[in-house]
């Protein structure tokens, strides 16, 4: 992370350079410019974490109450026969299975907001398993890519923003976005998996972190002695099955209602998983209190690294760096599908969330375009189907002090390219001329 963040302040430093070397005195300085893009973006950053903290206090606080009444539990061992492959060093009744199985359900519903604190939360009981401190574990590294490509089944923000725009068909993305989401979360598990082995650092070293170690049975003893002595066996495999199905039942449905069904989810969710606590004896209101205290001490912690992520985007963008990008590889992506209009949305998703939504906005609302044209399908896409992958990175790595990221960054990278890929296939293939 050290020489990625250094690299994109170098070339924008150097390019705001050259601009101010020919700069011809009208308008604002190119420096200039560069200077108040950093200021802006790191105040940006303090109020986005501010913003998280209501949010933040809201879904915690669920989640604690879920916690509390048995449900990750009972979700844990729905899917225990498929996270215990992918994760084999967490074991199967740790919190951290619940709570990345929620995370990873808000994100299928396109639900960012809400899985966001589900993720630290992951994060968390993820760290308490780590046997080097401030490096990033295995499950840590493949959880934060399937993260930032997780399978999407209903994209209820650009859902809204296609349908204030005026599009005939909002919910017309369910399908492509399903489909790029599928494709760039296998890719992201098989490249988590494959570069795990050849991140690994020599035995001994200060701060480990390459091929780590299964935890002991004393650390899973310790992480796990709040769990109410919940057993270790998965529901029959054909409950897991049966559940699973009826998921897949549920795309059809997206894909017809997505519109009527996207306003319902939040609300539902909150009355499920109070109503479930309830039900569970729990004292919901004080179980709720105690989860949401937390919001505010995790979007503290998250300050330092977003400023440092997101000045170094502003500056990227501001120095002019982004649009030398884009204007060669412009003339390129058109024989492969991809127009240059589109191009700017496709470079700029991983690297910055508030980025590409201007630029969604921009386009989908631009009368030479339109949501439902060739470009705002597949810029909604893009915006329903790919992460902020730095912003992702730097929250709930930042949650826990992890510093050395290993192989991480990689495998969510790899993804984003998978799903800008798949996205332009399938959009091409639907909605080309």
């Amino acid at each position: 992370m050290n020489l990625i963040f250094l690299a994109i302040v170098a070339v924008a430093f150097a390019m705001g350079a050259v601009r101010q070397a020919v700069w011809d005195g009208i308008g604002e300085a190119p420096m200039a410019l560069l200077g108040k893009a950093m200021i802006d973006a790191a105040g940006g950053a303090v109020t986005l974490a501010i913003g998280l903290v209501g949010v933040m206090a809201l879904f915690l606080g669920l989640m604690k109450v879920a916690e509390e009444g048995g449900l990750l539990r009972i979700i844990a061992k729905v899917l225990r026969p498929l996270m215990v492959r992918l994760f084999p060093e967490v074991p199967a009744d740790h919190p951290a299975m619940g709570s990345m199985i929620l995370n990873m359900s808000a994100n299928a519903l396109g639900l960012g907001n809400a899985a966001t604190p589900f993720g630290i939360r992951a994060m968390q009981q993820l760290d308490e398993l780590n046997p080097h401190k401030g490096t990033a574990t295995n499950a840590m590294a493949l959880f934060l890519a399937i993260n930032t490509s997780s399978v999407t089944l209903l994209p209820t923000g650009v859902i809204a923003l296609r349908a204030a725009a005026g599009s005939t068909d909002p919910a017309g993305i369910v399908p492509t976005t399903l489909f790029a989401t599928i494709c760039s979360t296998a890719i992201a598990i098989i490249t988590a998996k494959l570069l795990a082995p050849r991140f690994a650092v020599p035995a001994g070293s200060a701060e480990g972190g390459g091929d780590v170690s299964p935890p002991t049975e004393e650390a899973v003893l310790e992480a796990t002695e709040d769990m109410d002595g919940a057993g270790s066996d998965a529901y029959p495999l054909w409950v897991s099955v049966t559940a699973l199905m009826t998921v897949g039942a549920l795309v059809p449905l997206t894909v017809a209602y997505g519109r009527e069904i996207a306003p319902w989810i939040i609300p539902g969710l909150m009355v499920a998983l109070l109503g479930f606590g309830a039900a569970k004896r729990v004292a919901v209101y004080e179980c709720f209190v105690e989860g949401a205290k937390d919001g505010f001490n995790v979007a503290l912690r998250i300050i330092p690294y977003l400023v440092a992520i997101l000045t170094a985007v502003a500056m990227f963008r501001a120095s002019g760096a982004m649009d030398a990008v884009v204007g060669p590889l412009g003339g390129l992506t058109e024989m492969i599908g991809l127009p240059a209009e589109a191009l700017p949305m496709a470079l700029l998703r991983p690297l910055s969330g508030s980025g590409a939504y201007g630029v969604l906005a921009s386009i989908i609302q631009d009368p030479a375009h339109g949501p439902d044209s060739l470009v705002g399908y597949l810029v909604s896409t893009f915006q329903g189907s790919t992460e902020t992958t730095f912003y992702v990175l730097a929250v709930y790595f930042g949650a826990v002090g992890i510093r050395r990221i290993r192989h991480a960054l990689f495998a969510a990278l790899l993804a984003d390219v998978a799903g800008i890929a798949a996205a332009v296939f399938i959009v091409n293939q639907l909605y080309g001329p």
